[in-house]
């Protein structure tokens, strides 16, 4: 006994030590999706659509055991255009991600950014959204045709706050309803916010007639009764916000739709780009990530990799129309 035990210690010495280097051979580093380190850029303010979609994706990711301690951080201005100039200058670094979307688009044409979405690499896009037409508990308009009927009447008098440059979502929304309503979209007031999170003060303080903004960003606003939803932007009313009409339905000949998603900086390895890509595919997959499309009014519209980019380009192609169309 006293000559097995140290022969069985040594046995189990030897297990330990060889255990690790074999059950990380092979296929995590190459297959898996554990980024130690990973960091998550949301180009906006604290509380608005990137931000909500950054932090709810970084938690699902954890939840579902598909990776660790993911930092989510916040580096605002210029609709999104100064997180993307530190993405892109982050050449290489596969441990950097930015949550943007149609805003970053449109701020990258409206504000000339030296650097577009065409520098970064495109991982995927993961939802899309109508936007609301939002007003204080307290305003005096109670639907969408007092709104316009007013918005009509002066429409610099009645000025709209959104939470993206001029090109982006909450831009193009309202001009294109304004068109739609018979309003010149070069009268309208438009006040341009660092995101949702900023907007949601000015329409509650009623220092905007209105605002226009994603469904997910104020759902729990409009649910307490802070704010009164008085039409959506999409194709079809909103489950969560039955009583809530489609402008198209209201008679307005509208019909627009946000989306987010995710890039990451330039230059990044075949295996990098991989991980990454496959890092956001499983999240799509899991039931966390399922969950949270029902809990915020997303709708599923993942697109990865290659298709992603195309997609980033004719959606560069389409606010160039749009500006064009409207005038601005």
């Amino acid at each position: 006994m006293r000559l097995r035990t140290p022969l069985a210690l040594l046995g189990a010495a030897v297990l330990v030590l060889a255990g690790p280097p074999l059950l990380s051979t092979g296929s995590d580093s190459e297959t898996g999706t554990q980024i130690p380190g990973l960091r998550f850029m949301v180009p906006n303010t604290p509380g608005g659509g990137y931000d909500i979609t950054a932090r709810t994706a970084a938690k699902n990711a954890e939840d579902a055991g598909l990776t660790h301690n993911i930092e989510v951080f916040n580096l605002p201005g210029a609709g999104g255009t100064v997180g993307l100039s530190r993405l892109v200058s982050e050449h290489g670094n596969g441990k950097l991600a930015m949550s943007m979307g149609l805003g970053v688009v449109g701020a990258a044409r409206s504000n000339h950014a030296p650097k577009t979405l065409a520098d970064t690499t495109p991982i995927a896009r993961l939802t899309e959204e109508q936007d609301v037409v939002v007003v204080a508990k307290d305003s005096p308009y109670r639907t969408i045709d007092e709104l316009i009927t007013a918005w009509k009447k002066d429409p610099g008098k009645v000025p709209v706050g959104g939470g993206s440059s001029p090109g982006g979502p909450d831009h193009l929304a309202p001009m294109l309803m304004a068109q739609a309503a018979g309003i010149s979209p070069k009268s309208v007031n438009y006040i341009p916010f660092d995101g949702g999170g900023e907007l949601l003060a000015s329409i509650l303080g009623n220092k905007v007639g209105f605002g226009v903004s994603g469904v997910g960003e104020y759902l729990d606003q409009i649910k307490a009764g802070e704010l009164r939803v008085l039409a959506v932007t999409g194709p079809e009313r909103v489950d969560d916000l039955e009583d809530a009409p489609t402008l198209k339905e209201s008679g307005y000949d509208v019909d627009f739709t946000n989306w987010r998603g995710i890039v990451a900086p330039p230059g990044l390895s075949e295996a990098e780009r991989n991980k990454l890509t496959r890092l956001v595919e499983e999240l799509h997959a899991s039931p966390e990530w399922k969950k949270s499309l029902e809990q915020n009014g997303w709708d599923d519209a993942f697109l990865a990799g290659e298709e992603f980019g195309a997609f980033l380009d004719a959606q560069d192609k389409r606010v160039v129309s749009v500006l064009k169309e409207l005038g601005l």
